[in-house]
C-alpha cells in the first residue's frame, strides 16, 4: 500500500506486541502482518522508518524496557482511533451529511433543495413534481448527503467515520474518494431504477458499500485488515433484511430507501473483488 512504509521484518516467533505498544505510545501509525514466514512492519510515515529500527534494536539489545499494560491488545492493522488527518476525505463526507442534513432541517429554501435532489424538484400545489436530470450529472452523487432525522444523520455518520476512516487508511485518501464516488452513484441510481422519481436520499447506501468493500476486499488482499466483527456484518445485514421486509416502517422510522442499501452493499462487494484482486495480482506489499 502507498500510504505506508516497510520499516521492519522479523521472524514470526517473536513477540511484538511490547514492539507496538511502544509504537503506539510514541504516536507512530503502523501496521504488523505476517508475510513469507516472517512479521512485517509498516508505517505510514516513511521518515519514522528508522525510528522503528533504532527502538526495536535498542528493544533486543536489553537498552529499552516495555511494559504492557493489561489489557493492552495488539491491533496490528490500523491504529485505535481514527484522526482526521489520515481520514481527510471521510471526514469531508461527514460534514457534507450534516449541511445536507442542516439543510432539511432549518427548512431552507426548496430551491436549494431541489439542487441535490436526483432530480429536479419543484412544488406545484403543495405537491412535489419532478423534472430531468438534463445533464446536471452532481446529481447521481448529491442526494447521499441529503439526511431527514435526528437518527438517520446520526446513526449514518457515526458508520461512515467508523468504516470509511478505515478504508481511507487503507486506500489513501485520492482511491477513498473515487470508492465513495462510484458508490454514491451506484445506490443513487439503484433507488431511482427501483423506486422512481421520489424524494429520498442519505449516506446509508454509501455506509453499505463500504460494508460489502471491508468485507470482501480483504479475503483477496490480505494485508488490508479492514473486515469488520462477524457481529457488525450480522447487525447491519439483520438491519437490511428488516427494512426490506418492511418492520422497519411498521415501527414508525418512515420510508426506507431499500434499492439504495442493496445496490451499495453490492457495489461494495465488486469493488472490492476487483481492487482487492489488482492489489495482490499487483504485488502491493502493503
Amino acid at each position: 500500500m502507498s500510504d505506508f512504509h516497510l520499516a521492519l521484518r522479523v521472524p514470526v516467533e517473536e513477540d511484538l506486541l511490547p514492539l507496538s505498544t511502544l509504537l503506539h505510545q510514541n504516536g507512530v501509525l503502523h501496521r504488523i502482518f505476517e508475510e513469507g514466514g516472517q512479521q512485517v512492519v509498516m508505517v505510514a510515515r516513511a521518515d519514522q522508518a528508522q525510528r522503528v529500527q533504532d527502538l526495536y534494536r535498542a528493544w533486543r539489545a536489553g537498552q529499552l524496557r516495555i511494559e504492557v499494560s493489561p489489557p493492552a491488545a495488539l491491533q496490528p492493522a490500523v491504529a485505535r482511533g481514527i484522526h482526521w488527518q489520515i481520514a481527510p476525505v471521510t471526514l469531508l463526507l461527514v460534514l457534507l451529511s450534516v449541511c445536507g442534513f442542516l439543510l432539511v432541517y432549518l427548512h431552507a429554501p426548496r430551491t436549494w433543495l431541489s439542487y441535490v435532489t436526483f432530480l429536479p424538484l419543484q412544488f406545484i400545489n403543495g405537491q412535489p413534481s419532478f423534472g430531468s436530470m438534463d445533464g446536471q450529472y452532481w446529481r447521481l452523487v448529491t442526494p447521499v448527503f441529503l439526511h431527514f432525522g435526528w437518527l438517520h444523520i446520526v446513526f449514518n455518520s457515526l458508520w461512515l467515520w467508523d468504516l470509511g476512516g478505515r478504508v481511507e487508511q487503507v486506500l489513501g485518501h485520492f482511491n477513498m474518494f473515487m470508492l465513495f464516488l462510484v458508490i454514491a452513484v451506484v445506490s443513487n441510481v439503484s433507488q431511482y431504477a427501483f423506486g422512481g422519481a421520489t424524494l429520498f436520499g442519505g449516506m446509508s447506501g454509501v455506509v453499505y458499500g463500504l460494508l460489502g468493500f471491508s468485507w470482501v476486499a480483504p479475503h483477496l488482499q490480505p494485508r488490508w485488515l479492514i473486515k469488520p466483527p462477524k457481529s457488525i456484518m450480522i447487525l447491519m445485514v439483520g438491519w437490511l433484511l428488516a427494512c426490506i421486509a418492511g418492520v422497519v416502517e411498521v415501527l414508525g422510522f418512515g420510508a426506507i430507501a431499500n434499492a439504495a442499501h442493496v445496490g451499495g452493499l453490492l457495489g461494495g462487494a465488486v469493488l472490492g473483488v476487483v481492487l482487492g484482486g489488482f492489489s495482490r495480482l499487483g504485488g502491493d506489499r502493503a
